[in-house]
């Protein structure tokens, strides 16, 4: 299987899997399952393209593996948090927004360009799980712990944010410790760093480096689009988050300013 062709398969796959969900939402009246299935929809792409291209490669076998433990982690912390909560406000919102054009739209703009984005940030996954059998090299290590290192980020960042939302005492206030200390959005921070981990190691095999579309959309799309300017819109909401957006990097880890 040839590039071109691989990336048409995995877009038929995606497309068919985004059409699924889409007629499921429409029968839970909830659009909110898009963001569960996000990470479970990378897993499909990256497995599936695997095991048709029936070369099981130890750095395809890796690259898959580290696509299921992210895509996996993040669907199910999605799925805990929303139980039992109903549609997410966005998703309600544009129900009263987009009036009769609301399923059209929401087929479109929720499934299907989520579907998109979707093939173009794993293309890195795809690309590798393409490429037949190669020797591991330097970048295959470098993209490992770097991937390592966003994960670390992600994971500890999101465990930090749970703990202070259902603490009680945290009512009013701003999160400001741990990693929180150092970098706005470490979840985020940590996203980045794995999708640009990945990358590295699809420049170990040929064509590899075309897949830098794949990080780079999901870095600019976090850094001004749906990550950080909807979440610091909501956080903009407390009075606490202007003294700790002044002292605090908002994305890259750094040590915070000295308070004035």
């Amino acid at each position: 299987m040839d590039i071109v062709t691989m990336f048409i398969f995995a877009s038929a796959v995606i497309f068919s899997y985004m059409t699924l969900l889409f007629i499921l939402a429409q029968i839970l009246k909830d659009n909110s399952i898009a963001d569960i299935a996000w990470g479970f929809g990378f897993i499909l792409a990256a497995v599936t393209v695997l095991v048709v291209h029936g070369d099981f490669a130890f750095r395809q076998l890796i690259v898959t593996a580290l696509v299921a433990v992210w895509g996996t982690r993040l669907s199910l912390r999605i799925f805990l948090r929303n139980r039992g909560k109903g549609e997410d406000w966005r998703y309600k919102n544009w129900r009263r927004e987009w009036g009769r054009w609301f399923v059209v739209r929401s087929y479109l703009q929720v499934f299907i360009l989520q579907g998109l984005i979707l093939i173009v940030n794993v293309s890195p996954v795809l690309i590798i799980n393409t490429t037949g059998n190669t020797r591991l090299t330097i970048l295959d290590v470098a993209g490992l712990f770097v991937w390592l290192l966003g994960f670390c980020f992600e994971t500890v960042g999101d465990w930090q944010l749970d703990r202070f939302i259902k603490n009680p005492d945290s009512r009013g206030k701003i999160l400001d410790t741990g990693l929180w200390r150092y970098t706005r959005h470490p979840n985020y921070f940590g996203e980045i760093t794995m999708w640009w981990g990945i990358y590295l190691i699809a420049l170990s095999v040929p064509f590899g480096w075309i897949g830098f579309v794949g990080p780079l959309l999901i870095t600019l799309m976090i850094v001004f689009v749906s990550g950080i300017p909807m979440t610091e819109r909501e956080m903009e909401k407390n009075p606490a988050f202007a003294p700790y957006r002044e002292r605090t990097s908002v994305l890259v880890p750094w040590f915070p300013k000295k308070r004035t």
